[in-house]
């Protein structure tokens, strides 16, 4: 019998669950997590006790509202976490439970809503213990509620950068140093767009003006150029204004913004174009959420970086546009309402990336030596060769020298291995291409247990 699956239980693939209910249709929710919330949202261990406020602090009543919804729709949805999507085909996902239990569902609809993960730019010595994406850095402290160090150093571009730091400092850890490849004047330039979401723009200026007031130093404009130590982190260096620096730490958490997860998009057969703005190929989604496959709908951050509050409406505009595709009494008013919030979202975003640029230098200053894709140990001069050699197109670049095939599938160095590829071939980012999705999208273990 096939079902309306939902892929992912952030906000996103909450809402959607929650408009499909409330219009009488049961869907199955299948989530990596052990509980519900996605990244940004994320729950603490059910025997943890840390407030709501200590964990996600002005975005605690959005968290807490996201998580009682979840609550609420446990009995009217067949809700399945610890539920790894690894494939995905001819109307049929692949599922491995509680990683060992292997099982396939059947679709007649699915929603897809798997998130973003940290954009990876790699540095010499990235590859130490002791550094960590921004993102595993933010799971630690509130999955955990553990820092990643003693003397912490947070490096990278984006909003999430000062958001992670202030969740450190906030929490009692020592933030050494906050490196920002954005230049101010960027973000001075972005003001009249950033103005359009007054609220986000104040919390990015409190985030900011609080680290100032506790003494933690904030550098802008800077080039990270690698992480120092033999058996840990034990530094950082950078350069700002033709000037060299290091500081001594034990950790270091870093990335450049995030970089949405398609993969089972691109399982599921759906159509991809080069999105500017997000500088990466996304998969095609009308404005009301549906995909070039027939059945399948696309949500969150998955299909464009545009947030949680972003994630949540266009998970119910995907819903609503399941609901009308089934026959069911719609509501055009309320997806005019969420298309129109959706456009002034997206010019914030715009925003966004005028004030935390794509630092395009990188490719140019990458050194030869510099590992890229740690999976294979592939190196930044072993793709400059393969390019050299006549291969330029992302994918035969990979089976010339394995970049991307390893465990991770480019999920960690595949930004990094275009950018590369376009800056010594000569060609646009976009038009070098993109690493198809392969099954499994994570890995497997051995010894599955098939489910009966």
């Amino acid at each position: 019998m096939s079902a309306t699956v939902i892929i992912g239980a952030g906000p996103a693939g909450i809402r959607a669950a929650q408009t499909l209910v409330a219009h009488g249709v049961r869907p199955v929710l299948l989530d990596e997590a052990s509980r519900g919330g996605g990244q940004i949202y994320r729950q603490q261990p059910a025997n943890f006790r840390r407030s709501a406020k200590a964990l996600y602090g002005f975005e605690a009543d959005k968290a807490g509202a996201l998580h009682n919804t979840l609550e609420q729709l446990r009995e009217q949805i067949d809700y399945r976490p610890e539920t790894l999507v690894w494939n995905a085909e001819q109307q049929v996902l692949d599922t491995l439970q509680q990683g060992r239990l292997a099982d396939r569902l059947a679709f007649d609809r699915v929603i897809v809503a798997t998130g973003a993960t940290d954009r990876v730019l790699p540095i010499p010595g990235w590859t130490l213990p002791g550094v960590y994406t921004l993102g595993a850095a933010q799971i630690a402290l509130k999955f955990q509620g553990c820092a990643i160090g003693e003397r912490v150093v947070l490096a990278g571009s984006g909003p999430l950068l000062y958001l992670v730091a202030y969740q450190y400092a906030k929490a009692g850890a020592t933030v050494s140093a906050v490196l920002d490849t954005s230049p101010f004047s960027a973000q001075v330039r972005a003001l009249p767009r950033l103005l359009l979401q007054p609220g986000t723009f104040a919390k990015g200026l409190y985030y900011r003006a609080w680290l100032t007031r506790k003494g933690v130093p904030v550098h802008q404009g800077v080039t990270l150029l690698g992480i120092e130590g033999e058996l840990r982190a034990s530094a950082v260096r950078w350069s700002r204004n033709g000037q060299q620096h290091s500081l001594a730490c034990d950790a270091v958490a870093f990335a450049h913004a995030l970089r949405s997860e398609t993969q089972l998009a691109d399982l599921l057969g759906c159509q991809f174009a080069w999105n500017s703005l997000n500088r990466a190929w996304l998969p095609v989604r009308d404005a009301q959420g549906r995909a070039s496959s027939p059945g399948v709908y696309l949500a969150g951050d998955g299909a464009g970086i545009l947030g949680a509050d972003g994630a949540e409406m266009t998970g119910e505009l995907a819903a609503l546009t399941l609901l009308a595709d089934l026959g069911k009494p719609g509501n055009p008013q309320r997806q005019q309402q969420l298309a129109k919030r959706l456009a002034t979202l997206q010019r914030f975003r715009q925003g966004l990336e005028q004030a935390f640029p794509f630092p395009e230098q990188w490719a140019r200053q990458a050194p030869d030596p510099l590992t890229v894709c740690r999976c294979e140990q592939v190196s930044a001069g072993e793709i400059r060769a393969t390019v050299r050699a006549g291969h330029w197109e992302i994918n035969r670049v990979k089976a010339m020298c394995r970049v991307g095939m390893g465990r991770c599938q480019g999920r960690v160095c595949g930004a990094a291995a275009a950018e590369l590829i376009a800056c010594e071939s000569g060609r646009p980012i976009d038009q070098v291409g993109r690493l198809r999705g392969q099954a499994p999208v994570k890995p497997l273990p051995f010894g599955l247990e098939i489910k009966p």
